[in-house]
């Protein structure tokens, strides 16, 4: 084997690394999130007053530990209030005829059944079928409520794909431009998701302005932080958005399993992460009368404030070194031909 290509192979089996560690550190994400869906203090009603009602609600808890966080509320209208705050996800009205479950599927499918997995034992002890109400129901065009996170998952790969574009063709272009070029295609990556959410696939069915303006704070702040991150990752930089914006994104969004049916990790990034910010926001907007939603915008608002924050220490370490570089550069030169290779692969 010769020396050309001893250095081709080796030039081979350095890039081989990149998507070798994507496929484990998706393994780990992707089946870490959802292998195995639990409740975990999923809060649920009992609906009444009196010591009937405050006598199943405890004999439920005890029977489920820590998977539920049980309570009552006194009637069914305090239930449904509850339910579209998202302060709890199923409701039982005790009855010995007609005994009555209350879920909000809107908020998420795999809840509603998890509720009504719960639910239904308790009510077949009164030899009544249960009655499954849904208060919320997704629009016609997402029957299962999961249309939402799908959409996520397009603006998402609009938005770290361009970051490797910008990044290894636009490594010549001064940050300032690589930023406004940032915005600009956030801006048209917003737009094909706000026409792929309402008029091609009608996902929602009202507040598609609002899901637009959620759509262009989230594109933005991934490809903020992605083209400052490129300054400190070149080629690694793809890898490094996959980990911020797939592995740990797509899981904790919340649009398979909320985080009360998952572990304590992704539960935890459910609270800030960017992508549980989108899917949250749109689905309190939409379906919960606003009930949360400038949490989320905030949560969204933050990501896009870390964008900017990690853009300016990228033009900040850029105009560092070129000050002190007198010689221009007539060409990109292997590096950036090597980011380009990477760009290629997403």
């Amino acid at each position: 084997m010769g020396p050309d290509t001893r250095g081709a192979l080796r030039h081979v089996l350095t890039h081989l690394l990149t998507p070798l560690l994507m496929c484990i550190g998706m393994g780990l994400a992707y089946l870490g999130a959802f292998s195995q869906p639990e409740p975990h203090e999923l809060p649920v009603a009992v609906v009444g007053s009196g010591p009937g009602a405050d006598n199943l609600a405890r004999g439920i808890a005890a029977k489920a530990g820590d998977k539920l966080a049980v309570r009552t509320v006194t009637d069914r209208d305090a239930a449904v209030r509850a339910l579209r705050h998202q302060d709890v996800f199923g409701a039982y009205v005790p009855d010995r005829h007609a005994p009555e479950l209350l879920v909000a599927s809107a908020g998420s499918d795999t809840t509603a059944v998890a509720v009504q997995k719960v639910f239904t034992p308790v009510a077949a002890r009164t030899g009544a079928p249960l009655k499954v109400t849904d208060v919320a129901r997704p629009a016609d065009g997402d029957p299962t409520g999961q249309g939402i996170f799908f959409l996520l998952v397009a603006l998402s790969i609009g938005s770290y794909a361009s970051v490797a574009v910008l990044g290894a063709a636009g490594a010549a272009l001064p940050m300032r431009l690589r930023a406004a070029l940032a915005v600009v295609t956030s801006l048209v990556v917003s737009v094909f998701g706000a026409v792929l959410a309402g008029p091609v696939f009608h996902l929602v069915d009202h507040g598609l302005g609002g899901l637009w303006g959620m759509a262009w704070a989230y594109s933005a702040g991934i490809l903020l932080v992605g083209v400052g991150l490129h300054t400190f990752l070149k080629r690694w930089t793809t890898l490094g958005m996959m980990v911020l914006f797939v592995m740990l994104n797509f899981t904790s969004a919340g649009g398979v399993y909320r985080p009360e049916l998952q572990n304590g990790f992704f539960a935890g990034l459910h609270s800030f992460w960017n992508g549980a910010g989108f899917v949250e926001g749109t689905r309190s907007l939409v379906y919960f009368d606003s009930n949360g939603l400038g949490g989320h915008v905030l949560t969204l608002a933050l990501w896009l404030v870390a964008g900017l924050a990690v853009t300016a220490a990228a033009w900040w370490a850029e105009a560092r070194k070129r000050r002190p570089a007198a010689a221009g550069h007539g060409h990109a030169g292997p590096a950036a031909e090597e980011e380009m290779e990477e760009a290629v692969g997403v």
